[in-house]
């Protein structure tokens, strides 16, 4: 696995670049394709994040989403590409946040690979539909968590370093270098 040199201060810690830093997103994204989008930009003075669902995930760690063309998260992206992307795995607790940039385009060829039948939840006239645009999400870094073991297995030895007091590995964690 290719790491980025690993930090004395923990023996949890496994800082990944390259393949593996992708080969972490992928796994991540295949098993919860849900996340919250944040934008660098909010025009209404709120949050500026928004759940969203990963279309596709290309080798490279490129991740794809359909988005209205009129919507205030592509107003966003418009002003400033700059994006964090926050994943859950609940089966497991491990967590993922991802910085990068957003292009949009309305490439009809992408819109029609990328197109589901829940998009139609969004889009009532189908694939054709004007305001359907594609977000193209490119990471350049992040920091996962990963309990390693899955939830039950993490919470009993956390209750086990509780008890006893001693210090117990459940998990690990990492920057991420794309």
């Amino acid at each position: 696995m290719e790491t980025i040199n690993k930090e004395s201060r923990s023996s949890n810690v496994e800082n990944l670049k390259g393949k593996a830093a992708v080969s972490k997103i992928r796994d991540m994204v295949d098993s919860s394709s849900l996340c919250f989008f944040q934008t660098e930009v909010s025009f209404d003075e709120n949050q500026s994040a928004r759940p969203m669902s990963v279309q596709k995930t290309d080798d490279d760690g490129t991740l794809w989403f359909l988005s209205a063309i009129d919507s205030a998260k592509n107003a966003e992206i418009n002003s400033n590409p700059r994006a964090r992307l926050f994943f859950q795995k609940p089966s497991s607790m491990e967590f993922l946040e991802l910085q990068g940039k957003s292009e949009i385009s309305q490439d009809k060829e992408m819109i029609y690979e990328l197109w589901d039948s829940l998009a139609k939840n969004w889009f009532p006239q189908g694939k054709d539909d004007p305001r359907i645009s594609v977000i193209k999400f490119i990471p350049q870094a992040g920091h996962y968590w990963d309990t390693k073991h899955g939830a039950g297995l993490a919470g009993a030895k956390m209750l086990f370093g509780i008890i006893t007091g001693q210090k117990v590995d459940v998990g690990v964690e990492g920057e991420l270098k794309v």
